[in-house]
């Protein structure tokens, strides 16, 4: 793991993503790569175009079908390595010394598992190419990274703003810990205030498990807090996040609670869909 990896697809996101990776790439003294996937569901390299014709048409008419495919599909590549330069050009003004631009052809989760052990952190938008509109949706391909790439993926939403403190949703699970560890070790938050938010009824021992995780986290934070709310997980995190002034929001994925029963339901949609700052999915 080397080196941070940032999706350019051209959508609207897509300038947030490069202010997150590049303020990402200065935290962790890491090389940036921009990488351009063409999407081969939307731009094949064979076409099958047998049935795009009826009985009787000439053949050649096939011939210029699929040159006009091929000159669509190079196009498409040209755009790409064109969004690529001026993702370069705005990282590099934001301080990154120099981004290293790559374009693959496929689909998005294949290249990133094939490129995954070179991924130290990987930096994605909410809204992919294909779901701009200004309501807030979820790109098509995002949850299925989420779910696959056994990587932390830093999710850009909204307008990019440097994060100036951060809440990890802690519930004292082996995931939650482990989340907690990768923080306390990574220099990409380090320095800035810490909540820790356990959602559930209050007791004793969730104190006690808060104030353990306290302890980890001390040295790599300027302040801790911690706090246990109760109510329904995503929105709970939520308003703790706005009442607190909170810039960023880390949690591990797929954990043995309710924080992993609210990443594999509708809920994991929901928070990525209204969120109005970036989250750091921690694996």
């Amino acid at each position: 793991m080397t080196q941070i990896m940032a999706c350019i697809d051209g959508s609207q996101s897509t300038r947030t993503v490069c202010d997150y990776a590049a303020w990402a790439s200065q935290r962790l003294s890491a090389p940036l790569t921009l990488l351009h996937v063409l999407d081969e569901q939307q731009y094949p390299t064979q076409p099958d175009l047998s049935g795009a014709i009826g009985l009787g048409s000439r053949e050649h008419l096939l011939d210029e079908l699929a040159q006009l495919d091929q000159q669509r599909h190079r196009l498409a590549m040209e755009q790409g390595r064109l969004m690529l330069d001026a993702a370069r050009e705005r990282v590099e003004a934001a301080g990154v010394a120099s981004a290293q631009l790559r374009q693959r052809h496929g689909a998005l989760v294949d290249c990133l598992h094939e490129l995954a052990a070179d991924i130290r952190l990987l930096v994605i938008g909410r809204q992919g190419k294909t779901s701009d509109s200004l309501s807030q949706l979820l790109g098509s391909h995002l949850e299925n990274v989420i779910r696959t790439l056994h990587r932390p993926i830093l999710v850009s939403c909204g307008e990019f703003k440097a994060p100036q403190s951060y809440m990890l949703a802690y519930d004292g699970s082996a995931t939650a810990r482990k989340s907690l560890e990768m923080i306390a070790t990574s220099p990409l938050l380090k320095g800035l205030p810490c909540h820790l938010l356990m959602v559930g009824a209050e007791s004793s021992d969730a104190w006690e498990q808060l104030k353990a995780a306290e302890r980890v986290i001390k040295d790599s934070a300027s302040e801790v807090h911690l706090a246990i709310r109760a109510g329904e997980v995503e929105p709970t995190l939520h308003a703790y996040q706005l009442e607190q002034g909170i810039d960023l929001l880390a949690m591990g994925a797929y954990g043995h609670s309710r924080i992993r029963q609210f990443l594999l339901g509708s809920t994991t949609s929901a928070l990525l869909r209204t969120s109005n700052s970036a989250l750091l999915i921690l694996r």
